[in-house]
C-alpha cells in the first residue's frame, strides 16, 4: 500500500540535504550547488544520456559507482561542465573536495552538472561553497531541490511510503527539467532516495526497466541533453531483508519507484519551458506496447499538435497525421481521438474520421491545465502513456536568449 507522505530526497531514513549559493550563478538569489548524503553506505545505480556529447559529470560518476556503492550526491547548476577540456578534472576535483569534508572516498559521490554548455567551469565557488553545503546538511530537500533548477519555474520532488517484509521503507526523489527533454534511457537529472534494503543489482535493474514506461516517455522540445541521469542510492536503513532477487518485495520496490518517476514526470512535462499545459497521451488498442508507446511518443512530440494544444484547438488531424508517420503498423480507419480534462471529455474522432462535435465545448475543454489525449487503435491489447506539454511563444523567449 502506498502512501504520499512530505520530505522529498529526505524522506527515507539516513537521508539529509542542503542547497547553497556558492556563486556559479551571477543572482545569489539562485541556489547553485546541492548535496544528498547518506551516513549508512548505500546501494547505487543510475542511467544516463544516450547523447553522443556527454558531460564530464556523467563520465565520472559511472566509474565511480562502478562497484554499486555511493554515499553522496552533488549537483551543480549554472554550468553544465560539458565539452570542456578540463571537465573531467572539475568533477573529480568536486569529488574529492566533497569527500575531505565528509570523510568518504571521492569514489563514493555521484557528480552532476546541469546549465550552459561548452562554457568553462571554475572550480573556486564550488571548492568555497562545499564547507557550507556540509555544514548545513538537514531535511532539506526542499533546498536541495532548489539547487539543481535551471529554467525551471517550479521545484519538482515528491516521497511515498510502503511495506515490504513487515518493514515501512520510504522513497523519495528530486528532480529538474524544464528544456532539452527528450529522453533516451535517461532524462534531465533525477535523484532519488531509499531506505529500503535492495542489493545495486537489483536496483540498476528496477532502475533499467522502470525509466523504459516512465522517463523514457517524457518529451518537451525532443532535444536529448547531454547531461540527463537518473541516479537512486537505497542505504537499507529501513531493516528490510535485502532484496536480491526478484519476488514479491522486488515487484512492491518496484512499484514504489515507479509512483516516484510518474509523479516526477508529470512535473518535468507540466514544467516545459514556456509550458501552459501537461499533455497526457494515453494509447490503448495497440497490437502491442512497443506500438502503443511509439504512437503516443509521436504524438506527444508533434509540434503542430503541441501548439494546438496551446490554442486549444481540438486539431484531431494533427493526432492521426502524427501516427501516421510513427513508423508503426497502425489500421488508421480504426483509430479513435478523444480528449478530457478536469472539464469533462469529448470524441472527435471515430474510425479514423472526424464526427461531429462542438467545438466550444473543445476549447473549453482544452483551456485547462492538465489535458489527456485518448487514442484508440482497435487493433489489441498494447498500452501506453508519454507526458509532453504545449508549445508555446514564450518557448522561444527563453531559448532565444538562454546564455544570456
Amino acid at each position: 500500500m502506498l502512501k504520499e507522505i512530505q520530505g522529498g530526497v529526505c524522506a527515507a531514513s539516513g537521508f539529509t540535504a542542503n542547497g547553497v549559493h556558492c556563486g556559479i550563478r551571477k543572482n545569489k538569489t539562485k541556489r547553485d550547488l546541492s548535496l544528498i548524503y547518506t551516513k549508512t553506505p548505500a546501494s547505487a545505480a543510475a542511467v544516463y544520456t544516450q547523447n553522443l556529447v556527454k558531460g564530464a559529470p556523467l563520465t565520472v560518476t559511472k566509474n565511480n559507482i562502478a562497484d554499486g556503492k555511493a554515499h553522496a550526491v552533488i549537483c551543480n547548476s549554472g554550468n553544465a561542465n560539458t565539452c570542456n577540456a578540463n571537465g573531467i578534472e572539475i568533477a573529480e576535483q568536486t569529488c574529492q573536495l566533497l569527500a575531505n569534508e565528509l570523510g568518504i572516498s571521492a569514489t563514493d559521490v555521484v557528480v552532476a552538472s546541469t546549465g550552459v554548455i561548452g562554457q568553462p567551469l571554475d572550480i573556486t565557488p564550488i571548492q568555497k561553497g562545499i564547507p557550507s553545503l556540509v555544514a548545513g546538511l538537514g531535511k532539506h530537500s526542499d533546498l536541495a531541490c532548489e539547487g539543481i533548477m535551471t529554467t525551471d519555474t517550479k521545484p519538482k520532488e515528491i516521497a511515498f511510503e510502503f511495506t515490504v517484509g513487515g518493514k515501512t521503507c520510504r522513497i523519495g526523489g528530486i528532480a529538474k527539467g524544464s528544456g532539452m527533454i527528450h529522453p533516451n534511457m535517461a532524462t534531465m537529472l533525477v535523484f532519488v532516495t531509499t531506505d529500503c534494503a535492495i542489493s545495486s543489482d537489483m536496483l540498476h535493474k528496477a532502475l533499467l526497466a522502470d525509466v523504459q514506461d516512465s522517463f523514457n516517455m517524457v518529451s518537451v522540445d525532443g532535444d536529448t541533453s547531454t547531461n540527463d541521469m537518473v541516479s537512486v542510492l537505497a542505504n537499507g536503513e529501513a531493516g528490510n531483508a535485502e532484496i536480491t532477487a526478484e519476488g514479491e518485495d522486488y515487484t512492491v520496490f518496484c512499484q514504489a519507484l515507479n509512483a516516484v518517476t510518474t509523479d516526477l514526470c508529470r512535473k518535468i512535462a507540466g514544467d516545459g519551458e514556456g509550458a501552459t499545459k501537461l499533455l497526457e497521451c494515453k494509447v490503448t488498442g495497440a497490437k502491442d506496447e512497443k506500438t502503443a508507446k511509439v504512437v503516443a511518443k509521436s504524438v506527444i512530440c508533434s509540434s503542430l499538435f503541441k501548439a494546438a494544444m496551446f490554442g486549444a484547438d481540438a486539431n484531431w488531424g494533427r493526432v492521426l497525421c502524427a501516427i501516421g508517420y510513427a513508423g508503426v503498423d497502425v489500421d488508421v480507419m480504426q483509430v479513435g481521438v478523444s480528449f478530457r480534462s478536469g472539464k469533462g471529455s469529448i470524441t472527435v474522432c471515430e474510425n479514423g474520421a472526424g464526427i461531429p462535435f462542438s467545438e466550444e465545448k473543445a476549447k473549453e475543454i482544452l483551456l485547462e491545465s492538465e489535458i489527456e489525449v485518448l487514442i484508440t487503435l482497435g487493433d489489441g491489447a498494447g498500452k501506453a502513456t508519454a507526458w509532453g506539454c504545449d508549445l508555446t511563444y514564450d518557448y522561444v523567449k527563453i531559448n532565444g536568449d538562454y546564455r544570456t
